[in-house]
């Protein structure tokens, strides 16, 4: 019962920042964002599996880190597929940010650090909209900013 629950746990959360995406008009959304924090809970898990049934590795006593250290490379792979030029303008690097961070509260919701991934995930969601909103609104409007957002809608 206690994977089960880490991984819909993982999957609640990863849709929450997915949520937005999919409201924004991305390509990676809702379901992309899910699966994301759901595969890195479930390499959370392995990881705690495999020092509980092999506690020795390499002949060392101690937790196995390579898991996790790959998912975070991994992640860093399909991000980077995630961001694009379009002119002059680069594209997709808060989504790649977002799957990013669902990685990492899957990651620690599979670990069991749920309050840290809880928190994590607030706080995220809330830089989604409310930084968009400021920037959209302030940051385009500067003196010598070096973008405007009449076209954000397309971005957001």
């Amino acid at each position: 019962m206690e994977i089960l629950k880490r991984i819909a746990i993982a999957a609640a959360l990863g849709a929450a920042v997915g949520f937005e995406r999919e409201w924004s008009h991305k390509v990676a959304g809702l379901r992309t964002h899910s699966l994301t924090a759901i595969g890195a809970a479930l390499f959370s898990l392995i990881t705690i599996f495999l020092f509980e049934k092999y506690p020795s590795v390499n002949g060392v006593a101690g937790f196995d880190y390579h898991l996790i250290a790959n998912v975070v490379v991994g992640i860093g792979f399909i991000g980077a597929g995630a961001i694009m030029r379009k002119g002059s303008r680069v594209i997709g690097a808060t989504t790649a940010s977002t799957l990013w961070l669902v990685a990492a509260v899957g990651l620690a919701v599979g670990l069991g650090f749920i309050y840290g991934a809880l928190i994590t995930t607030v706080v995220g969601y809330i830089v989604l909209i409310a930084f968009w909103q400021f920037e959209k609104r302030l940051v385009g409007k500067l003196p010598g900013a070096r973008y405007d957002h009449s076209d954000e809608e397309e971005d957001k």
